[in-house]
């Protein structure tokens, strides 16, 4: 039964990015709207302005008592599920939704269908490249939800869209029980945020809620059990099949590689015996290893769409990764200078130390509990030398001690952002040429930066002076 908005008192829970946008639709749709906020600094009192001039009633600085009234509440993913506005609204019976169950909602009967992709790591990466082979098969199409256009706007716009590629968070995945994808896509499992989620469980329950209702197809990473085993929990529609990515050779229902080329054994006739050739691996900018899985399972959602082979290769041609993610920056004296700031966890540094034979390793930052140790031992072997910055950098320092004793480390008692630049210097004196001075920090940035974004920047300033 369709919600409906007019007249409704509903509660928003959060300025920002879905906050406001949400605010409006909802007044739009003659809803009686308060918007309630933990802060009250400056930004949000401009906001709270913006909305107050629409009508729209806003309360600064008490996010945590429940509006008299309340029939629906309507909150910002980042929010906590153990908040006391949420305590309080499931003692009333008031249901809770994010921004993507409202957009959901709101969808029209004839609106495009939604290809989901969550995990850990990749997810904006694979919805950009599934956005790309989709516009080079013809669709109508955008990236959407946590990237690129506001979901909000893409449904309730005048843009008509054939297909939506959909990047979903954890956060907005618990907020959204109604979601039911066409087809969707767990890239990954690994410990991440779970202060918010309260187990490593209830993050991957969380992370599943994706694959549930879907209609075609449910894409997993063979080589993490974790992500098949969601498929498995998870309630489809009849008929709807689990399909797998793997960088080895693929099996039937599974998209792989083989000889150097991206084949599908999912989406052909007689997939025991045929293959379909897709891409070759240098089609995949840039081809590491946990890209290469990316761009895998990108073509799985698309094929799963029915979009032609050669779509596949010409949109993985056509992509261009953003900035800070696994980024060649430049080559100075034969040793190669990448920046992966965007590497904010172990998971990510993990699968980017494994693409590159001989690293001196630019890490640290905030740890947020992270712990060094598995990652440290994985990539031992690989590593010339390594530069230490950041508050959190005995984590990683103690690691490289007990499991990488031979490595020469350089421990930089510095959290101010001209550190960057003495980082690459000390990384060039350990290098080698045919070496990479790999920035994939492992930890979150805010001690040193504003954000990876900012800090990638210093690293590639930092490379051009030595080119200088």
């Amino acid at each position: 039964m369709p919600f409906e908005f007019q007249g409704k008192h509903v509660t928003v829970a959060g300025l920002g990015v879905s906050g406001v946008p949400a605010a409006k639709v909802l007044h739009g749709l003659g809803a009686r709207v308060t918007v309630v906020n933990d802060g009250a600094d400056e930004h949000a009192r401009a906001q709270a302005a913006e909305l107050e001039a629409l009508g729209i009633t806003v309360r600064l600085g008490d996010g945590d008592t429940l509006p008299d009234g309340t029939e629906l509440i309507v909150t910002a993913p980042g929010w906590k599920p153990t908040k006391p506005l949420f305590t309080a609204a499931g003692q009333a019976g008031v249901p809770v939704w994010g921004d993507v169950e409202l957009a959901w909602r709101l969808r029209r009967p004839d609106s495009a269908p939604w290809l989901a992709v969550t995990g850990t790591n990749g997810k904006t990466t694979t919805v950009q490249m599934l956005a790309s082979i989709l516009k080079a098969a013809g669709l109508r199409t955008a990236a959407v939800g946590n990237i690129g256009v506001s979901l909000l706007d893409a449904v309730t716009g005048d843009e008509e869209y054939d297909v939506l590629a959909v990047e979903l968070s954890s956060y907005q995945l618990h907020w959204a029980p109604s979601l039911r994808a066409h087809s969707a896509a767990v890239l990954n499992l690994a410990p991440d945020h779970l202060d918010w989620h309260g187990s490593m469980e209830a993050y991957a329950a969380d992370k599943g809620r994706i694959y549930e209702g879907n209609h075609v197809a449910c894409v997993y990473n063979v080589a993490d059990k974790a992500t098949e085993d969601l498929v498995r929990e998870a309630d489809v529609e009849e008929g709807c099949r689990a399909i797998g990515f793997t960088l080895g050779s693929p099996a039937p229902s599974q998209l792989g590689v083989v000889d150097g080329i991206l084949v599908d054994r999912a989406f052909v006739e007689n997939r025991h015996k045929n293959a379909q050739e897709l891409a070759e691996v240098s089609d995949v900018n840039p081809p590491a290893p946990h890209n290469i899985a990316n761009a895998l399972a990108a073509a799985a959602l698309a094929r799963a769409f029915g979009v032609p082979a050669a779509a596949v290769r010409d949109g993985l041609r056509a992509f261009t990764p953003d900035a800070h993610r696994i980024a060649h920056v430049a080559d100075v004296d034969g040793v190669a200078y990448v920046d992966d700031s965007k590497a904010t966890n172990t998971h990510a540094t993990e699968a980017s130390l494994a693409a590159y034979e001989s690293i001196v390793w630019i890490a640290g930052g905030l740890a947020k509990g992270a712990t060094f140790d598995e990652l440290v031992a994985g990539a031992a072997k690989r590593l010339r030398g390594a530069v230490l910055i950041g508050a959190d950098r005995a984590l990683i320092r103690e690691a490289l001690t007990r499991h990488a004793p031979e490595v020469p480390v350089v421990d930089l008692d510095r959290t101010d952002t001209g550190a960057m630049l003495q980082a690459v210097q000390e990384a060039r004196r350990l290098a080698r040429p045919g070496d990479t001075v790999l920035l994939a920090p492992a930890c979150a940035s805010m001690d040193m930066f504003t954000n990876y974004n900012q800090r990638g920047d210093a690293f590639a300033r930092a490379v051009r002076e030595l080119g200088a």
